[in-house]
């Protein structure tokens, strides 16, 4: 198995993706092709002792940078390393890839160059929050800010296939993220799509309110982009107060700083828990290919937990699962739409 990794994607490229690389080697055993500018690469590999088996390098020429148009500069920059990276997986020469860059080309170029799975109105970019012991999977986070009710429909789909198959999750509780419990809370968009969640076979356990999120009440939890984008970084950043506070605290008078020197363990323990790195990314889903989208700071170890999450999807048969779950739905879509105009035919006659 060969993970195709943007190297050249993220604030921290190509340091710690290469490094993150040689990591999932020596942790995980797994090969890794490093798509990006040879030379720079040679140079990071030089570091630490050279290219060992296992890892490759794929020449690309051009970076899709952060603050570049997405879809304009996935078009324009044909040899971009996102692109290149995504050409190895339709080509079947890489079985998943992993990006840290710009989280809107990579969405658009595993659109242009894999495209939907057959059913699949749009695809879904999901993040793994850190209250259960396998996490709890939120989508989407900011690939469709804007949405219709048939799509948060098929993110709870395809939530549920991937905590299945990735997580091992007999039938994932899937939550509706909202401001009340109740099924009339929420704006027109989450009262219908409250009515619609009930009507599949998902195991729905209705609303979910924010505060309730922590307390695994779900497995997978479906809101549009806008919110879910909201919902994790202020997550991202509660966490990260709360660590800079007790650091401030625990720094500030000599008996605490004895009383931190024996909880150390355990609070590096609750710090790694509530590290974005140590989940591995967040899938693309919809998408045909196992594509992992990290956080753009990812540091060495975030690559390496990223590299062995693209592993164990590409492995987990959760590509398979999705298209058999999302295509009876297209076909009984296409069914009700071809009713639909017969009965307009009928009509006119």
């Amino acid at each position: 198995m060969i993970i195709a990794l943007d190297a050249m994607g993220g604030d921290l490229a190509p340091a710690e993706t290469v490094a993150g690389a040689l990591l999932a080697k020596r942790e995980f055993d797994i090969d890794v092709a490093l798509v990006g500018a040879a030379a720079s690469l040679r140079q990071e590999l030089a570091k630490h002792g050279g290219t060992p088996a296992g890892i490759e390098i794929v020449e690309a020429t051009e970076v899709v940078e952060m603050d570049e148009p997405p879809a304009q500069a996935v078009r324009q920059k044909k040899q971009a390393s996102i692109n290149v990276a995504m050409s190895l997986i339709k080509a079947g020469d890489a079985d998943a890839l992993l990006s840290a860059g710009n989280t809107g080309a990579v969405m658009a170029s595993a659109l242009l160059k894999l495209g939907r799975v057959r059913g699949v109105e749009r695809p879904a970019i999901g993040a793994m929050a850190p209250f259960t012991e396998k996490g709890i999977l939120i989508l989407d986070i900011g690939a469709n800010v804007d949405c219709k009710p048939s799509w948060l429909v098929q993110f709870g789909q395809m939530g549920s296939v991937y905590m299945e198959k990735v997580f091992g999750i007999d039938q994932p509780r899937v939550g509706l993220l909202n401001i009340g419990e109740e099924d009339s809370k929420g704006n027109e968009l989450a009262q219908e799509v409250y009515s619609r969640l009930q009507e599949t076979s998902l195991r729905f356990v209705g609303n979910v309110e924010p505060d309730r999120v922590p307390l695994g009440v779900a497995d997978v939890l479906v809101t549009d982009g806008f919110t879910g984008n909201v919902a994790v970084k202020v997550t991202e950043g509660v966490a990260d107060f709360i660590f800079s506070q007790l650091r401030e605290v625990l720094s500030s008078r000599l008996h605490y700083k004895l009383a931190a020197a024996v909880l150390k363990p355990a609070l590096m323990e609750m710090r790694s828990k509530m590290d974005y790195g140590e989940y591995g990314g967040a899938p693309l889903l919809g998408v045909n290919g196992a594509v992992i989208v990290a956080h753009g700071r990812a540091d060495a170890q975030a690559i390496m937990s990223g590299l062995r999450r693209a592993s164990e999807v590409a492995g987990s048969g959760m590509l398979d699962a999705l298209r058999g779950a999302l295509q009876p739905a297209a076909r009984d879509g296409a069914i009700d739409a071809a009713a639909a105009t017969r009965s307009r035919d009928e009509t006119r006659a």
